[in-house]
């Protein structure tokens, strides 16, 4: 695979352009972050394993299960035959940050001013013997691969422009625990013991391979997923926190309709996709990009971050935290 030179520059003017329309309009304060470089901070060791026909074509890289038909079946735009192809795919990126409107993984560019409601912090909670946070989190369309025109023409590839398309300074439900019981009342069945030390065994789970799907309300090591806010009751530490709140937003994206399903047979022709209210935690892998980013590999959801976590925070301009979000797709290849 060759990377178009010209399409870096092009992607890199965009997002010059994008970060001066909307400092001209807004507060040019500077907060934590910097840009993504797409070639130095990026794990490309994580597209793979890459698999066709149910035969893996690559060695390396940790995988889900996979169909192992070795012909499917399209009928859209046109009926034909051809081999199914599982793969993984850069395509959001997404900020965690105490200050509203810091764009971490835009160089730190703060649209607005910081004095409103819903502003980060890591306190001790009422009880004097833990500690709680608060994050807001910005969501980007990120489809990598075509901006960089690896695959070109490829019609498994996830197309478009990069665009903020979520803040979650402008949404209600994202620090109001009971407000946000509006869109998963489920929570309330997951709001004891037994349901959460089952949450220890998808901690272990995650940390070998991939987290139990059937366990959706546990976040493996990082914790629980409901509610679907910002507020995390146990912060260990900034990494484990952020990795939480990573998950509950791909969650309540799920729950809202805004992320479907894109594994399996059901994904199979074009970008055809199918909708997935309840998170398939397996369906993803996170990659630190700030505020150092982790370009050894990608993290399935609820894998501890212990070991590759450590010295990833520190003091000022360590409290923040960017991610690169990997999507598993499965596709009918031509």
């Amino acid at each position: 695979m060759t990377i178009a030179w010209s399409s870096i520059c092009r992607t890199y003017f965009c997002l010059l352009l994008l970060t001066l329309t909307l400092a001209g309009g807004t507060s040019s304060h500077a907060g934590p972050g910097k840009f993504v470089n797409p070639i130095t901070d990026v794990c490309w060791e994580c597209l793979f394993p890459i698999t066709i026909g149910g035969f893996r074509v690559s060695p390396s890289g940790e995988d889900t299960d996979n169909p192992r038909t070795p012909l499917c079946a399209c009928a859209t735009p046109f009926p034909r035959v051809g081999m199914p192809i599982s793969f993984w795919e850069p395509v959001r990126l997404v900020d965690v940050t105490r200050i509203p409107y810091n764009l971490v993984n835009m160089g730190g560019l703060q649209i607005m001013d910081t004095g409103v409601k819903g502003a980060g912090n890591v306190s001790t909670s009422r009880n004097g013997k833990t500690r709680e946070s608060f994050y807001q989190v910005h969501w980007y369309a990120y489809p990598l691969l075509y901006w960089l025109e690896l695959l070109v023409d490829f019609v498994c590839m996830e197309k478009g422009a990069f665009d903020l398309a979520y803040l979650t300074e402008l949404d209600p439900l994202w620090n109001d625990d009971e407000m946000s019981f509006i869109i998963n009342p489920e929570a309330a069945l997951f709001a004891n013991p037994i349901a959460q030390a089952a949450c220890a065994a998808d901690c272990v789970k995650a940390s070998v391979g991939f987290s139990f799907d059937s366990l959706f309300w546990c976040g493996g090591c990082q914790g629980t997923l409901y509610p679907f806010t910002g507020n995390v009751n146990y912060h260990i530490g900034g990494v484990q926190a952020s990795l939480l709140i990573v998950q509950r937003f791909i969650a309540k994206l799920h729950r809202q309709g805004l992320l479907w399903g894109t594994v399996g047979k059901d994904a199979y022709c074009g970008e055809h996709r199918y909708p997935m209210p309840v998170i398939k935690k397996s369906q993803y892998k996170t990659q630190m990009t700030y505020p150092i980013p982790n370009t050894d590999g990608c993290q399935p959801l609820g894998r501890t971050e212990i070991i590759w976590g450590a010295g990833r925070e520190f003091p000022k301009d360590g409290e923040d935290f960017g991610y690169l979000i990997w999507r598993k797709r499965t596709c009918c290849l031509l």
